[in-house]
C-alpha cells in the first residue's frame, strides 16, 4: 500500500503506527513535514514542506489562525503534488493531523483518496482550561478567539472521509455532529517496552551514588513546566512534602518555555517565578531540576519513584501518564474529567484536588511514609493500561481496521 503520513511536527501521535507499518515491509510510505530535522525511520520518506505563507505578526486575530492554517494547508497540498508529479507517489491512503490546517486542501489533490484525520482538540470558554484557574483571568475577547480557532476543526470535518479521537473526552469537545465521522481510539502505548524495573538504578551528577527503588523518590514530568500541566500547584506542595519526609529527593522533569497557555510575567518563566514564591520554605538540595531528558532517563526516573505526580488542568491527555501506568508507577493526578478517563482513584491510583496543595503533599507524604498500603495500585494501573491502550494488542488493531476499511480489498493490511 502506498500510505502518505502528515504532521507539520513528525512524528506526532504516528509515532508508533509509521514504524510498525515500515516494519512490515511491501509497503511505499512518505512523511509530510515542516520538522527541519525530523527522525529517520528505516522504510519511510520523509519530505519536508514549507508553509505557502505565515500571518504577520499583527494580523487580525479573528482570522491569524484561519490565515496560519490555509498558509500550511496550500504548502502541504503543493507537496503532496510534487510528489506525484516529481516521484509518481500517489497514496492509498492519507493520514494526518487537522489541527494545523495541512489536510485542508488534499481533496482539492487527489479528490477520490481517502483521508483519515486526527481530531484532536475543540476550543471554547468552558470545561477546558480556559477559564479553569482563577489564577489566569480570561479577557472578554477569548471566547471569540477561541471560537475562530475552530474554522480549521469545522472545514476539515468535511475534508475526511472518517476522523479520529484518542479520548472519549477529547471527542466529546467537538460539535456532536461530529461523533458520528470520528472513531475513538488513542495512539497506543509499548507496554512490553514499558514496564517495571525492581533493579533500575539511576545517577545524578551532584549525588555521590546512584538513585534506587529504596529511595523515597517523588517524580514530576511535563514538556514544560507550565500552569496548564499544574506546575505552580506542584511546587506549593513542596515544602510540606520535603518538610515531612526529610529523606525524600524530587525529580522534575520538564523545559522551561511554555507549550500551553500564557507565560509566566517573570522573566526567568514559571519556575522562576514559583522559586521566588515558595522560596525558604524549600530545602532545594533535594530538588533536582533535570529539563527535558532523554527518553531511558524519563523511563528509569519513572521506574525509579515511589510517588509520581501527575497534574492537569482540563485538556488533552499527557502520554506521560498513561507511560507512567505502563511502568507501575504509584500516581498522584488531579481530578479533572481527561484524567478520571484513564485512571479510577484507589483502584489505579489517587486523585486530588487540582487546586489544593496542600492536599496534594498530604496524599503525596502518605505515599511515602506507607507504600505498602498503595502497593497495588502500580500493578493495577499497569494491567488496565495493557488491557486498554497498548499500542501492538489494542490500538493497532482498532487504526488498522479502519484503515482498511476505506481502501481497495488487494490494498488491505494483514492484522496482527
Amino acid at each position: 500500500m502506498n500510505i502518505l503520513f502528515v504532521h507539520q511536527n513528525m512524528p506526532g501521535q504516528y509515532r508508533e503506527l509509521v514504524q510498525w507499518l515500515a516494519a512490515q515491509g511491501g509497503h511505499r510510505i512518505y512523511f509530510l513535514t515542516q520538522r527541519r530535522q525530523p527522525p529517520r525511520f528505516a522504510g519511510v520518506e520523509t519530505r519536508i514542506y514549507q508553509p505557502h505563507h505565515r500571518p504577520a505578526k499583527d494580523a487580525y486575530g479573528l482570522s491569524k489562525a484561519w490565515e496560519e492554517a490555509t498558509g500550511n494547508g496550500f504548502g502541504a497540498a503543493m507537496a503532496a503534488r510534487k510528489l506525484e508529479r516529481e516521484e509518481g507517489f500517489r497514496p492509498d491512503i492519507v493520514i494526518g493531523h487537522v489541527g494545523w490546517g495541512e489536510l485542508t486542501f488534499f481533496k482539492q489533490v487527489w479528490p477520490d483518496v481517502p483521508i483519515i484525520g486526527f481530531f484532536e482538540y475543540y476550543y471554547s470558554a468552558s470545561g477546558g482550561p480556559v477559564g479553569f484557574d482563577p489564577e489566569e483571568p480570561v479577557s472578554d475577547h477569548a471566547p471569540f478567539l477561541l471560537e475562530a480557532r475552530n474554522a480549521v476543526p469545522l472545514a476539515n470535518i468535511e475534508n475526511v472521509d472518517l476522523g479520529l479521537a484518542p479520548t472519549r473526552w477529547q471527542r466529546d469537545r467537538f460539535p456532536a455532529r461530529f461523533h458520528d465521522k470520528l472513531y475513538v481510539c488513542h495512539d497506543g502505548i509499548r507496554t512490553d517496552l514499558l514496564m517495571p524495573d525492581p533493579e533500575v538504578s539511576l545517577s545524578l551528577g551532584r549525588l555521590s551514588r546512584p538513585l534506587t527503588r529504596e529511595d523515597e523518590i517523588v517524580t514530576y514530568v511535563a514538556r514544560n513546566l507550565e500552569r496548564t500541566r499544574g506546575f505552580h500547584i506542584f511546587m506549593r506542595a513542596l515544602p510540606r512534602i520535603l518538610k515531612e519526609r526529610p529523606g525524600a529527593r524530587v525529580l522534575v522533569v520538564g523545559g522551561n518555555d511554555v507549550s500551553y497557555g500564557g507565560k509566566s510575567s517573570n522573566p526567568g518563566g514559571l519556575r522562576a517565578e514559583m522559586e521566588a514564591e515558595v522560596g525558604r520554605n524549600v530545602d532545594w538540595e533535594r530538588v533536582h531540576f533535570l529539563g527535558q531528558v532523554p527518553y531511558p532517563d524519563y523511563q528509569k526516573l519513572v521506574q525509579i519513584s515511589r510517588c509520581h505526580i501527575y497534574l492537569t488542568m482540563p485538556f488533552v491527555l499527557s502520554w506521560s501518564l498513561l507511560e507512567s501506568m505502563s511502568m507501575g508507577a504509584t500516581i498522584v493526578a488531579s481530578d479533572v474529567a481527561p484524567v478520571r478517563e484513564a485512571l479510577s482513584h484507589g483502584e489505579t491510583g489517587l486523585l486530588v484536588d487540582f487546586f489544593n496543595p496542600q492536599a496534594l503533599a498530604e496524599q503525596v507524604v502518605d505515599v511515602l511514609a506507607r507504600p505498602g498500603a498503595y502497593a497495588h495500585l502500580g500493578p493495577a494501573a499497569r494491567k488496565h493500561v495493557v488491557e486498554t491502550y497498548d499500542f501492538l494488542g489494542k490500538c493497532l488493531p482498532e487504526h488498522l481496521a479502519r484503515i482498511n476499511a476505506l481502501v481497495q480489498q488487494d490494498k488491505r493490511i494483514a492484522l496482527p
